[in-house]
């Protein structure tokens, strides 16, 4: 990287971070209550105070909130939150499909974090809770619910700087790969069926940011359920995936075609790197940058 480039990138990192600052100055100050958000489905929440006992019932929401210093406000969180480690030992409470709502109840939150799509929102609200719904599939909408949940912590101008450190984190691991790499596809695998992580998601705008292309257009959606015999077509020539899934691969239907797989231009993952990959939250730089090690450690075969 060019020192040209290399201060332009900080510049604009600044001034970034300067601008999200002025937009929630007014918001900054701990005396201007009540706080008031909106969250993704369009619903304003007010609080009188921020609250003080938080239930995450997501964990990239759970990470999100720890990285902007409301780890101590958690009274409880789903089944998955396990980072960090500090949130391991606290009451779980299940999941999407599934979460506990007498436990939830019964630990007097002031605000639940929830996934749109999670069941019991409708009977929490119908108990009075309040629930803030954030979704994240795309970079914007990680910001978005950084910026969302530093305000409802009363530390608006916490987010700014994450965000920018986020940005750096990328910029860093992008600046490592060599220039040999500029364009080749991507294949990310999220799940068997398979689910692939298109273009538009923001594991998606990761690989794009390092410098490489995505096998799965973004008029496919985030993350769409691909036909197999499109992955043998489109012919990436790169795949990633959960190392158990990688080692089953040339085992499906016509995969053993696959050029990436048969010369081993691939990167698994253990299921707690993995982890890191497919949560939408703070650790978006520290997965750039697990891919950038892996890409490096391919050498010569991704030429």
């Amino acid at each position: 990287m060019s020192a040209r480039r290399l201060l332009a990138g900080l510049l604009g990192a600044v001034m970034w971070c300067l601008a999200g600052t002025l937009a929630v100055a007014h918001a900054a100050d701990p005396a201007a209550l009540p706080i008031v958000i909106q969250d993704d489905r369009g619903s304003t929440l007010r609080f009188a105070a921020a609250p003080r006992r938080i239930v995450s019932l997501l964990p990239s929401l759970t990470e999100s909130l720890c990285a902007l210093g409301g780890c101590d406000r958690l009274v409880g969180t789903d089944r998955y939150s396990n980072s960090p480690a500090s949130v391991i030992q606290l009451p779980k409470l299940g999941g999407i499909e599934d979460a506990n709502l007498e436990r939830i109840v019964s630990l007097k939150p002031d605000v639940v974090l929830a996934a749109p799509s999670t069941r019991v929102v409708e009977r929490l609200e119908a108990l009075g809770l309040k629930v803030v719904l954030l979704d994240s599939k795309t970079h914007a909408d990680v910001h978005r619910s950084l910026t969302v949940l530093a305000a409802m912590l009363g530390t608006p101008a916490a987010a700014a700087p994450l965000w920018s450190a986020i940005g750096q984190q990328v910029d860093h691991a992008a600046s490592r790969l060599p220039v040999t790499l500029r364009g080749r596809s991507v294949y990310f695998e999220v799940d068997t069926t398979p689910y692939a992580a298109g273009e538009s998601s923001f594991i998606g705008e990761t690989i794009k940011w390092l410098g490489l292309a995505n096998a799965v257009p973004a008029a496919l959606g985030p993350f769409p359920q691909v036909n197999p015999e499109f992955v043998v077509r489109t012919q990436p020539h790169i795949i990633m995936a959960l190392q158990r899934d990688l080692d089953e691969m040339p085992s499906r239907p016509g995969w053993a075609k696959l050029n990436a797989l048969r010369d081993r231009r691939i990167c698994g993952f253990s299921h707690e790197r993995y982890e890191v990959l497919v949560r939408p939250g703070p650790r978006l730089g520290e997965a750039a940058q697990m891919l950038a090690d892996c890409l490096l450690a391919l050498g010569t075969s991704t030429k």
